[in-house]
């Protein structure tokens, strides 16, 4: 038997249904699906549920996470630690699978620790056509560096604590488990004789800044870099300061209840001042903050202090502001419920976190 692992935010739900119509047809229905619903918005949500009915071998654990960064490596885990199948494949719902896909995959598992699969991708036109998985046309193939679909032993993968929870945003997340594999000597086995999935295209609105959600322009060349010092350190454990796949409605329920509220501008010390002395100290507190522009802030009287050489207000855009509270709750509060809001209309930035 195997879990097959899904993870979705917000995707065009016909996209989803594709997926898992190619499921349901599989030759052998030795699999069951989890299909971790992390932070879509209320429509989707709602979509998603009454899709999913169709689909008795689809289990959905929806995740009141809309208003936090997307974390593919906690929605993988999250079903990792639900996995009770000694197999456990790292799926996509944009994918349209072979049918005899889970034929390939039990006898893939007698013969590798690891497997991971070349892909074809689908042109926008030809993702909107409806037909047989052997009559689509594909535009291009995966190289040996994408990572994403991979089949694991699940007592392996928990062994390594899963996916790291470090990678927000995207990238990296899969190549890195790869790696701490290969660091911990299992193989990691590369499958490109036949093509069992097909990738439907899609625009990717999600990674734009026009987006809603919780968004830092850096996330991704970090991740590059994190997983480059991954490789030199010759890790295999990650969160091991953490406790990783764990989610609980209820803790998201509290951010409702507000115990301490604070109002602070964007000068410098005020924001360092308060990331070390509440962030990173209250416990066992709710905490809302509100950043917004110190009056002074690029005002006549500091720019002509500038000018004369006085000393002068130290300050940090709001993007800054938004970027270094994201990377203090990656970095120490990952595990914390949160809800972050950048209003780069009024220029305000709203916290509500968990301690």
């Amino acid at each position: 038997m195997i879990t097959i692992a899904l993870s979705y935010r917000n995707r065009d739900l016909s996209i989803v249904k594709n997926c898992l119509e190619s499921l349901e047809i599989q030759t052998n229905k030795q699999f069951r699906v989890i299909l971790v619903n992390y932070g879509s918005f209320k429509s989707y949500t709602e979509g998603l549920n009454t899709l999913v009915e169709k689909f008795k071998f689809v289990n959905v654990i929806n995740c009141l996470t809309e208003k936090q960064l997307w974390c593919k490596s906690r929605a993988i885990n999250i079903a990792l630690k639900k996995c009770e199948t000694p197999y456990f494949f790292v799926g996509d719902v944009d994918m349209i699978y072979h049918p005899r896909f889970i034929e390939f995959l039990l006898h893939l598992k007698e013969e590798y620790d690891t497997v991971y699969f070349q892909v074809g991708f689908l042109s926008s036109i030809e993702s909107k056509k409806n037909k047989d998985f052997f009559n689509y046309v594909i535009d291009f193939k995966s190289a040996k560096e994408a990572t994403g679909m991979t089949l694991y032993q699940t007592q392996i993968l928990k062994s390594i604590n899963g996916y790291d929870e470090f990678y927000n945003g995207w990238g990296s997340e899969d190549t890195d488990v790869h790696v701490r594999l290969q660091n911990a000597n299992k193989e990691v086995f590369y499958f490109n004789t036949d093509i069992l999935m097909l990738h439907q295209w899609h625009a990717k609105g999600y990674r734009s800044k026009d987006s809603k959600a919780p968004f830092h322009p850096n996330l991704e060349a970090i991740n590059q870099k994190y997983l480059e010092f991954t490789k030199e350190t010759q890790k295999t454990i990650a969160n091991t300061k953490f406790n990783w796949g764990e989610y609980n409605d209820q803790d998201y329920i509290q951010l409702e209840n507000i115990d301490r509220s604070f109002s602070i501008t964007n000068e410098l010390p005020c924001i360092k001042g308060f990331v070390n002395s509440t962030l990173l100290e209250l416990k066992d507190l709710v905490v809302f903050v509100s950043v917004k522009k110190h009056d002074d802030y690029k005002s006549f009287k500091q720019k002509a202090k500038k000018v004369l050489g006085k000393k002068t207000k130290v300050y940090l855009t709001m993007q800054e502001i938004n970027n270094l509270l994201l990377e203090v709750i990656i970095t120490n509060l990952r595990t914390c419920p949160y809800k972050l809001m950048f209003n780069k209309d009024l220029q305000e930035i709203t916290l509500i976190i968990k301690l």
